[in-house]
């Protein structure tokens, strides 16, 4: 079963259970257990060994790995500071502003997705700041959790992935073998990146042309209906300002970035990154720099609170325990994911799908970056992580195409096509924390999304056979011809999805 279609099917055994079941929790602890009982029996390990797999290999060493326990404690001081904002009434104070300067449920979403694009230092981050600030302005106007919780998504990872001074920057610059520049490299390969981009138009193109499809339109005309009772929740804090919100986001904004550019280096005059921001910046742990900035971010916050005499030191402290809680099924889906990953790289499921690609790198050139953006999405998929994918799948691009216009296509199809199955997987730290921001149910999340996901991807592969096919025209040329068409294609199925819901609704 090791190193074989066998190693997948933990994960779609929980994906499948999880999108039928509606119930997260039991699905993924099912797909460890087979994941566990398929490495068991490779190694005749017994019932013992299967045991010590799940539980000490997998949960226990997954909860206890550095970088994790780091996102882990990020997600709770986030929860801590949301709270604090919430307590001293800064998010409704923000919501009675926007209020007046929002003035329509169009405008609400706008303003969530230039707010998810311009927080573009890392996936993780961006999730619960854009759901914690725009949350109170969307419930105003009548936008489901699940339509927030797919704008928040939609603009953290797509963003990300196209942003050169970001955590996703940098680890796919890490995984540039052969002493390339990888930032450069991923600086070339962003204008063929066609998911995220058409990720991006697709979400204004749908707020600006008003309907949904899919499941989405279900929750949506359910709010609607009862719109005009919506009304943002008033914090019992009457001294809250729009100031007790906006500053403390702004403050953890600067030191999250200064803590990831410290713990790349640039303050060790040792280092090779001293003084230089890029090279700090691509040699960062987005896990030490995001906990550093958080906890400087919630000391600076809880200080002003009190000299601001909005909230007392007694009152500050009360939210940690409610932070805490209101992340709690946030902190128990990643610890599971994390663990049914383990269990699929025990099964080697990663060098499974590697030697897939080896074997089709062999001819069919221009197909190429279609198919490797396909074997991406399915790994991302599958395994709930983008950065797995890039570890495995860039290497082997590079490896396969020393140079020419081919490369810098098939590497840009390697990171559209793990951002793509990694906005679908419902196991994914990014899907989880997008449905924690909104404070959606996290398979709602998943099932209302799926269909606009699915679209653009099935665009986006559309778009790498044609770049694949007018690569001989040179790269200008070809991204030219590719994008158009993209544009085009994706207009013509927006339309259409339009023209077909209008008429259900005359019906």
């Amino acid at each position: 079963m090791t190193g074989t279609f066998w190693s997948l099917v933990p994960a779609i055994v929980a994906i499948a259970l999880a999108l039928i079941t509606k119930e997260v929790y039991s699905s993924l602890f099912l797909g460890i257990v087979i994941g566990g009982l398929f490495w068991a029996i490779d190694a005749s390990a017994g019932f013992g060994g299967f045991l010590g797999h799940v539980f000490s290999d997998g949960l226990i060493s997954s909860i206890a790995d550095s970088y994790n326990i780091g996102i882990l404690v990020f997600l709770v001081v986030l929860g801590t500071m949301v709270a604090l904002m919430n307590k001293a009434g800064g998010s409704a104070a923000f919501g009675n502003w926007a209020k007046k300067h929002i003035k329509s449920k169009v405008g609400a979403q706008v303003a969530t997705i230039l707010l998810g694009i311009l927080i573009f230092i890392d996936d993780y981050f961006n999730c619960l700041t854009v759901g914690s600030v725009m949350k109170p302005v969307t419930d105003k106007y009548g936008v489901s959790k699940e339509k927030l919780a797919y704008l928040i998504d939609a603009t953290a990872a797509p963003v990300c992935i196209i942003a050169p001074i970001s955590s996703w920057a940098a680890a796919v610059a890490g995984f540039v073998t052969e002493g390339e520049n990888g930032i450069m490299l991923f600086c070339k390969a962003i204008p063929f990146n066609f998911y995220a981009i058409l990720t991006l138009v697709m979400m204004f193109a749908m707020v600006f042309m008003k309907f949904e499809y899919g499941t989405m339109s279900k929750y949506e005309k359910a709010l609607e209906i009862m719109n005009d009772k919506a009304e943002v929740v008033a914090d019992e804090n009457t001294k809250g300002k729009v100031i007790d919100l906006v500053l403390p986001v702004i403050v953890l904004i600067v030191l999250c970035v200064i803590g990831m550019v410290h713990s790349g280096g640039i303050f060790d005059p040792e280092s090779e990154s001293y003084g230089n921001f890029i090279i700090a910046f691509s040699n960062s742990d987005a896990s030490v720099g995001l906990v550093l900035g958080s906890f400087g971010a919630l000391i600076i916050t809880i200080i002003f609170y009190m000299i601001r005499k909005v909230l007392s030191f007694k009152d500050s402290m009360t939210c940690i325990p409610d932070g805490f809680k209101a992340m709690v099924p946030a902190i128990l889906i990643l610890c599971l994911a994390w663990t049914l990953k383990a269990m699929t790289d025990s099964l080697e499921a990663k060098e499974y799908v590697a030697s897939l690609v080896e074997g089709s790198a062999s001819g069919l050139k221009m197909f190429l970056p279609a198919i490797i953006f396909v074997i991406a999405c399915l790994l991302a998929f599958s395994t709930g992580t983008s950065w797995g994918t890039f570890g495995i799948l860039i290497p082997i691009c590079i490896a396969a195409f020393p140079s020419g216009a081919i490369r810098i296509v098939s590497i840009s199809a390697c990171m559209a096509g793990a951002v793509c199955g990694d906005h679908c997987s419902p196991i994914s730290d990014t899907t989880i924390m997008a449905s924690a921001g909104a404070q959606c149910n996290h398979v709602n999340h998943v099932s209302t999304q799926l269909p606009y996901a699915i679209t653009v991807a099935v665009v986006s592969f559309l778009s790498y056979i044609v770049a694949g096919i007018t690569l001989g025209l040179g790269l200008v040329a070809s991204g030219i011809i590719s994008w158009v068409f993209g544009l085009v294609c994706l207009l013509a199925v927006l339309f259409f999805f339009k023209k077909r819901s209008a008429k259900k609704a005359v019906n």
